[in-house]
């Protein structure tokens, strides 16, 4: 079986980035931008960085913010609807995962219209072309949706989160710039940056991991575990470290596919609203247990990414330990809570189980799973 690896046709990465922007779309013919952001960055001026670049070159472009934290199916499609209408040629995706998502979905959708359901597009869709090109901006170090073929959208009328995967979808120029990080809040730090190591430890583990994704996360392990506590503390070089280390895991976990952890925070997403940075972090160490006895040895390397010294004198059941007290170290560190005793109900844990058996990222999990197991688990933090 061949093993594939999808990436960005071109990177831009440090300090000042963005002004690559204009010379991207100016070396490929692009005439308007529509523009894709969140409400609260267009508030506190953090994609006007952008827009200025844009001005500055003398590049029209129109700007379209009907994007929520967790982007619903209507969010898309009123995307595709504003798109139709502004005659633009590419997408300019300003923010983290919620409005990349959503770039996603719409220019997909533009280059694809038989799949203006939205729904359709759960999994891995068939699609024929690839979507209106995007140049992609995060303004978190946590998601890697710049560099992944991945994109999650809420379906609100069946409280559920769906996956889509689809090498169509891939932006065409990732520009990754901490200045765009820079006004990011400590939580929001800490929630994505755990969520990077979830891709990160996820992907080194899953069923479909081969040497050069374990290359790409166990250095991403390492520079996270790093550098999230100092762009946390809003450190230089923490937020420089974690906008480098998110991309890197996105390098790998993009390619392979992640597990059960995403698949039980997903559901936590779509019924409760809860951030996914956080539903991750909370989930990570529990399902790090869970999943110990199918991953071989690579607990070790994790340990000793982590930081753990001594880990090639550890029995099995110490490197495992040191791993999954390492996570809960860092996590803790950067004020993520412990459980889920203040997020999820008892009477909801059937729906979720069900929700996060049935998601895509499931099948990759290590350790295959069940309702029962996944029940379990959650229960097991409340």
């Amino acid at each position: 079986m061949a093993n594939r690896i999808v990436l960005n046709e071109t990177s831009y990465h440090g300090a000042g980035a963005i002004k690559e922007i204009a010379t991207e779309a100016k070396n490929r013919g692009f005439k308007k931008a529509f523009v894709c952001t969140d409400p609260d960055l267009l508030k506190f001026g953090v994609s006007k960085k952008v827009t200025d670049v844009l001005d500055g070159a003398g590049l029209a472009y129109e700007i379209y913010s009907d994007i929520k934290a967790n982007p619903t199916i209507e969010n898309v499609q009123n995307g595709v609807a504003a798109f139709k209408k502004s005659g633009a040629d590419y997408i300019v995706a300003i923010g983290g995962g919620s409005s990349m998502d959503t770039a996603k979905a719409i220019g997909i959708i533009i280059a694809n219209p038989e799949y203006e359901d939205v729904r359709s597009l759960e999994g891995v869709a068939p699609t024929k072309n690839p979507c209106v090109p995007i140049i992609a901006v995060p303004t978190t170090a946590g998601t890697a949706a710049e560099v992944t073929i991945n994109y999650v959208i809420t379906d609100v009328e069946k409280q559920r989160k769906f996956v889509c995967v689809d090498v169509h979808d891939i932006p065409v120029v990732a520009v990754v710039d901490p200045d765009m990080m820079s006004s990011m809040p400590k939580g929001l730090t800490a929630a994505t940056g755990m969520d990077a190591l979830t891709h990160a430890i996820e992907g080194y583990i899953t069923k479909g991991a081969w040497e050069m994704t374990d290359m790409f996360h166990l250095k991403a392990i390492e520079i996270i575990a790093k550098s999230l506590r100092g762009a946390v503390a809003n450190e230089k070089e923490g937020r420089d470290g974690m906008a480098l280390g998110q991309y890197i895991a996105g390098m790998g976990f993009s390619n392979v596919g992640l597990g059960i952890v995403h698949s039980m925070a997903h559901s936590l997403g779509a019924l409760y609203d809860t951030p996914h940075g956080v539903a991750n972090a909370i989930l990570l160490p529990t399902v790090m247990e869970y999943n110990a006895d199918a991953t071989g040895e690579k607990y070790r390397d994790i340990a000793k990414a982590m930081g753990v010294e001594g880990t090639e004198r550890m029995s099995v059941e110490e490197y495992r330990k040191a791993a999954v007290d390492a996570v809960k170290k860092l996590s803790a560190d950067v004020g993520i809570p412990a459980d889920l005793k203040a997020i999820a109900k008892d009477e909801d844990v059937q729906f979720l189980s069900e929700s996060a058996y049935a998601d895509a990222c499931r099948p990759g999990n290590p350790k295959d799973t069940s309702v029962e197991d996944i029940k379990a688990l959650y229960r097991s933090l409340m």
